[in-house]
């Protein structure tokens, strides 16, 4: 009600992010006709996105979906999803039905991006955008030629970017950005969110300060997508790096530590299997990174 309240109509969620369908659909109940609903699947197959829908649809509490995307796809299963008894199948079918009104893709690969610039069907990307992360600026501007909307995920880095009035003046200055989807945990972060929408473009002062963000944070730091889990040792690796930076940045060691210490397995017990790393889609040094978090918080 506050999004509404404060002009904001766009909700992500997906199947993935455990009972986000279940809340929004109950707090929907009377507004959903006010928002745009995008949900998305990790299912690659005709008969499990088919059921993926329904389940959304049922959570949602609602006949229809907006928008319906395949999530998080690495070039690899790009044929799968495309061929005969693929998840497009159900998409197109239920598109078809009148229970979703568009077809999108999330990804986290630049190849995936630029592989779905090429197909008919896809009417969305969504992609990692942001102060430290424009490598795909040029590939969005395509998206803009061809009327294929573009979803800037990740807008503050994965909670890298300390200021988030700067983080989304930053994405939205770029014309080509269709929207911007900040996660939003409280009132005042809404009504944050939509003043930065409001707000004149980027100025001087602002391009110093993404500068120094881009010095600070460089390109290997976690975006706590979770890709990476399971651990075989357990080991919430995001949490890891989420507390290290709250050590190192924030000015917050004791709180930082006394969190950290409370998890039941935390960076020394990485054994270097490198499990992680194979899942990883911003291909980061788990591995090192670990060790380094051990190295702040005394563990090594």
């Amino acid at each position: 009600h506050q999004m509404l309240e404060a002009g904001i109509n766009y909700i992500d969620t997906a199947r993935g992010y455990t009972v986000s369908e279940e809340f929004l659909g109950y707090a929907l109940e009377g507004i959903r006709d006010k928002f745009v609903i995008a949900t998305k699947s990790m299912s690659r197959t005709k008969e499990d996105m088919a059921r993926d829908v329904e389940i959304s649809l049922k959570n949602l509490r609602t006949n229809y979906i907006d928008l319906y995307q395949v999530h998080n796809v690495p070039p690899s299963q790009m044929a799968q999803i495309c061929a005969p008894g693929g998840a497009l199948e159900a998409l197109l079918e239920a598109k078809a039905a009148g229970k979703i009104g568009h077809i999108g893709l999330t990804a986290h690969s630049t190849e995936t991006f630029k592989m779905a610039l090429d197909m008919d069907w896809v009417e969305t990307f969504m992609f990692p955008y942001n102060i430290v992360e424009n490598q795909g600026e040029d590939t969005i501007a395509k998206c803009a030629e061809k009327n294929i909307g573009f979803i800037a995920m990740k807008p503050l880095a994965g909670g890298n970017i300390e200021d988030a009035t700067l983080a989304m003046k930053y994405i939205l200055a770029n014309p080509n950005c269709t929207i911007a989807i900040p996660g939003m945990g409280d009132a005042g972060e809404v009504y944050q969110n939509a003043a930065a929408a409001d707000a004149e473009g980027l100025t001087d002062a602002d391009k110093a300060a993404c500068e120094k963000i881009v010095d600070a944070l460089g390109k290997n730091f976690c975006r706590r997508c979770g890709y990476c889990a399971p651990c075989p040792k357990g080991i919430n690796i995001p949490s890891n790096f989420l507390f290290a930076n709250y050590l190192r940045h924030y000015g917050l060691a004791d709180w930082a530590k006394s969190r950290y210490f409370s998890m039941d397995k935390t960076a020394k017990d990485c054994v270097g299997c490198g499990t992680c790393e194979t899942r990883c889609p911003y291909e980061l040094p788990i591995r090192e990174m670990l060790k380094k978090v051990a190295m702040d918080m005394g563990e090594a």
